[in-house]
C-alpha cells in the first residue's frame, strides 16, 4: 500500500509541477496586482487554465495517494514538485538545466529518500476527532491569516513574498489533511457520506484560499523568497499535522542524525536551484529574457 501511495505521490507532483509551471507563466503576463481581480485576470488566459487542470489532476493523484498512504509520506514526496517544474518548464522555454542544476535536483532526491528511509512512517489512524482538529484549524488557520496581515504592512517584497509563500504552504498542508480524511470518508462509507463531513467542504474552501496566496505570493517578490517556504513549509506542516492529527509515528532517536542530514540536502538543494541556477527564476515565472548561463543554450 507504502508502494501505491508513493507512486501516486509522485505523479502528483508531477502533475502539480506542470500546472505549476503553466500558472507562473500566466501570471508573469498579467499587471500586478492582487485579490480577486488578479484570479479574474488569470481566468482569461488558456495557459493559466491548463495549469489548473493539472493542479486538478495532481489533487486526484494526492487523494489516491493519501487513501494508500500516511500524511507524513505522501506530502514530502510533493517535495518533489520543484525539480519536476525545472524539468518541464526548460524545454518550453526552450532552455536546459547545466551541471549545476542536475546536482541540485540529484540533492533533493537523495535528501528526500534519505529522510523518508529513515523516518518509516505508519499509517496512523485513518480518522481523527475534533479534540485534536480543533488546535491543528486554530493554529494553521491563525498562522495564514497572520501572513496576509504582516504582507499588507510596508515590509520588503522579499519577506511579503516569503510570508505569503509560508501561508499557502500552511493552507496547502491543512488541505492534504482534511482531504485524507475525507477521502477515507467515501472510501468508507460512500458519496453521500462524503457530502456530508465538514472536511469535504474544509478542504475545498482552504485549498481556494491557499491558490489564491500562491498566486499573490509569486507576484508579490524575488522566488527565490517564495519558493523555497513554499516547498519546506509544506512538508514540515503536514509532517506536524500527521502526527498530531492522525498519531501517525515517525523513528526519532539513532535516526535523528540521518534525518537532519536528508533535510540538510533538501535545503541545500532547494536554495541552489533557486539562487545558484542562474535562470531558474525566469524558468520558473516563464520569462523569455532570462540570461544565458554557462552551459546553457538557446533552441
Amino acid at each position: 500500500m507504502f508502494v501505491l501511495a508513493a507512486m501516486f505521490a509522485v505523479l502528483g507532483a508531477a502533475s502539480n509541477a506542470a500546472g505549476t509551471a503553466l500558472q507562473r507563466k500566466a501570471a508573469s503576463a498579467v499587471p500586478r496586482g492582487g485579490g480577486l481581480r488578479l484570479l479574474a485576470a488569470l481566468a482569461r488566459h488558456p495557459v493559466w487554465l491548463a495549469g489548473i487542470c493539472g493542479v486538478v489532476l495532481s489533487a486526484l493523484f494526492q487523494a489516491l495517494a493519501l487513501v494508500n498512504g500516511p500524511l507524513t509520506l505522501v506530502q514530502p514526496l510533493f517535495m518533489m514538485e520543484l525539480p519536476f517544474a525545472l524539468l518541464i518548464a526548460a524545454p518550453l522555454m526552450h532552455r536546459r538545466l547545466p551541471g549545476a542544476g542536475w546536482r541540485a535536483v540529484a540533492a533533493v532526491v537523495v535528501g528526500l529518500t534519505l529522510v523518508l528511509v529513515s523516518f518509516a512512517p505508519s499509517a496512523g489512524q485513518e480518522q481523527a476527532s475534533m479534540a485534536r482538529w480543533t488546535p491543528a484549524l486554530v493554529v494553521c488557520l491563525g498562522v495564514m491569516a497572520g501572513a496576509v496581515v504582516l504582507a499588507r504592512t510596508k515590509c520588503s517584497p522579499l519577506l511579503r513574498a516569503a510570508v505569503l509563500a509560508a501561508a499557502a504552504a500552511t493552507g496547502n498542508a491543512l488541505t492534504a489533511a482534511m482531504l485524507k480524511s475525507a477521502s477515507h470518508t467515501l472510501e468508507a462509507d460512500g458519496f453521500d457520506a462524503f457530502l456530508a463531513t465538514w472536511q469535504t467542504y474544509g478542504f475545498a474552501v482552504v485549498g481556494i484560499g491557499s491558490l489564491l496566496l500562491l498566486e499573490n505570493a509569486l507576484q508579490a517578490g524575488p522566488l527565490a523568497a517564495s519558493q523555497p517556504a513554499l516547498t519546506i513549509g509544506d512538508a514540515t506542516v503536514s509532517l506536524v499535522l500527521g502526527i498530531l492529527v492522525f498519531r501517525e509515528e515517525v523513528r526519532l532517536g539513532v535516526w535523528l542524525l540521518p534525518e537532519l542530514v536528508g533535510a540538510g540536502f533538501i535545503v541545500w538543494g532547494v536554495l541552489r536551484l533557486i539562487r545558484v541556477v542562474p535562470h531558474a527564476a525566469q524558468t520558473l515565472t516563464g520569462s523569455a529574457t532570462a540570461e544565458q548561463p554557462s552551459g546553457s543554450r538557446a533552441a
